[in-house]
């Protein structure tokens, strides 16, 4: 019977050996996979079709009413929504005309990565976060060269380890901690929590011509948000998990942040010093708007403006709840408002809400109320019944809000059906005596999941766009709409492939007017020919 058993064992081992080959060659390569490339090499399925501009259309430059901010570096490049007021507008004009060149730059090496957040420096050069499945990387771009001057690795997330075990990348996809809102503050260090609650400051600098990222400080919150994750060091977890999503710079020289589930609170980055309260059985999946009066969080129930207690503690200076509907749509990350609170103006503030059929663009006046006045300035329907979803922020603007309709599109991995993507744009102004709210235009154009972005200087919104290809494929292209009119004034087609699909990143503008988008393989850049 031993004898037996030793060839029962004997044979376990060879057959187990084989896997196990394989897992311990993956984990040697995995640093070549997975290592960012300084030299920038190029997306496949790059397009040689011409760029498509209406050569009447006048620009239009858009008043840029939204003032600086302290703790953030320049207005319009210090977030993946551009500033404290997650405006999405930009000072530059994008690239307009026909004399354009598009270029990409693949993230990571064999294993892909996207970068979704981008931002500028005061220097010019771009902050990129490229997130993959083994965590996000934050990249610092030559934008001249495309090249790679440095680069930093944050842990990976227990989502993207729980969506590799289960086979389900919709886990990573619902998920939006781990530092991808990051910002850039007065002094273009990059500050964010990553995926071990852990609120790192880093500071980018050159010595002897070579670039580095440093840790200038970091803060573990670790003992102030449950974190008993399953994942790769922790496969037993119990509960609770709760993950950072946010980090933002207070009105009171705070950091201000919110976990997905509900808790918000403040750091003293000074003292270390942390103070939170929890919105019970609530989830936060957005990024946070400040003014100079208060922080504006918004939840799957209700939309908050906080201000900070004397010892820093966040207080409820209003709730607004809002319809959030029955259920989740295609097109959203949660049962609950898919957009970030944007701020108008010195008054107002909007979102969308979750409502059944149509979703709705709201309006609050975001101050103290006069005697006898309310909250609500309008609640506008969007685009059509059973087809109307959002899950990015709207761009906004003086008395002006526009809206992209995400109803439909799922994620790069999991979308079959291209067609049910309904699409649509629309502008919604504010009437200046405040008695409501009115649809100024509206666009057929479908942009699936891309954070837009307005550029002031010229008045055009863009957009991440698509036709359909042969064989199952798309044709991804920049498109470029009138803010004045909703007409489409520009498309520069970008290349055909999953690589060129933002899958939900963002559009950002630099100053001299080129665009970069995220792409699913890494980064895309449109600029003037050279």
């Amino acid at each position: 019977m031993g004898t037996v058993w030793r060839r029962i064992v004997r044979i376990f081992l060879i057959v187990m050996s084989v896997p196990l080959a394989l897992v311990a060659i993956a984990l040697l390569f995995l640093p070549v996979a997975d290592r960012e490339l300084v030299d920038p090499r190029p997306f496949s399925g790059a397009s040689d079709a011409p760029v498509q501009w209406d050569a009447s259309f006048v620009p239009r430059p858009v008043p840029f009413d939204i003032p600086p901010y302290p703790g953030l570096s320049l207005a319009g490049s210090s977030t993946i929504h551009a500033d404290a007021w997650q405006s999405d507008v930009h000072f530059g004009p994008g690239p307009l005309g026909t004399g354009l060149e598009v270029r990409s730059r693949k993230s990571g090496n064999w294993l892909g990565r996207q970068c979704s957040t981008i931002l500028f420096r005061q220097d010019g050069r771009v902050v990129a976060m490229c997130g993959g499945l083994t965590g996000f990387r934050i990249v610092l771009i030559d934008p001249k060269t495309l090249a790679m001057l440095a680069s930093y690795d944050l842990p990976m997330r227990p989502s993207s380890f729980q969506a590799a075990i289960n086979l389900d990348m919709e886990i990573m996809f619902s998920d939006s901690s781990g530092g991808a809102y990051l910002f850039l503050d007065g002094q273009d260090r990059v500050v964010f929590a990553d995926s071990r609650n852990r609120v790192q400051r880093l500071v980018a600098r050159q010595q002897d011509g070579i670039w580095r990222f440093m840790l200038d400080k970091s803060w573990d919150l670790r003992g102030h948000v449950p974190h008993d994750c399953q994942h790769y060091d922790n496969w037993f977890a119990k509960g609770p998990c709760d993950m950072v999503t946010t980090v933002m710079p207070g009105p009171d020289g705070r950091y201000w942040w919110v976990t997905r589930y509900g808790l918000v609170g403040t750091l003293n980055p000074t003292s270390g010093v942390v103070r939170k309260v929890r919105l019970s059985d609530e989830e936060i999946q957005n990024a946070i708007a400040m003014d100079m009066r208060a922080v504006y969080v918004i939840s799957d129930h209700a939309q908050y403006a906080f201000v900070p207690s004397p010892d820093g503690t966040p207080r409820t200076e209003w709730r607004w709840a809002y319809d959030r509907g029955s259920s989740r749509k295609v097109g959203s990350i949660n049962q609950g408002s898919g957009t970030t609170p944007t701020l108008l103006g010195e008054n107002w503030m909007a979102f969308s809400d979750n409502a059944d059929g149509r979703i709705n663009a709201v309006v609050l006046r975001r101050g103290s109320l006069a005697q006898g006045a309310e909250r609500l300035v309008c609640k506008i329907p969007l685009f059509s019944h059973g087809a109307s979803a959002t899950d990015n922020s709207m761009v906004g603007i003086g008395r002006s809000l526009v809206i992209e309709n995400n109803a439909g599109y799922t994620n790069q991995v999991s979308q079959e059906d291209w067609g049910a993507i309904a699409g649509g744009v629309m502008r919604i102004d504010v009437r200046a005596d405040e008695s409501g709210c009115d649809v100024v235009w509206t666009s057929l154009l479908i942009s699936p999941s891309v954070v837009p972005k307005l550029a002031s200087e010229s008045g055009v919104v863009w957009f991440t766009t698509f036709t359909h290809a042969a064989d199952k494929e798309q044709d991804w292209a920049i498109a470029g709409l009138d803010f004045a009119t909703g007409r489409e004034v520009i498309r520069i087609p970008t290349g055909r492939g999953a690589s060129w699909n933002n899958n939900w990143g963002a559009i950002a503008i630099a100053r001299d007017g080129t665009l970069y988008q995220a792409g699913s393989g890494g980064l895309i850049q449109v600029r003037s020919r050279r």
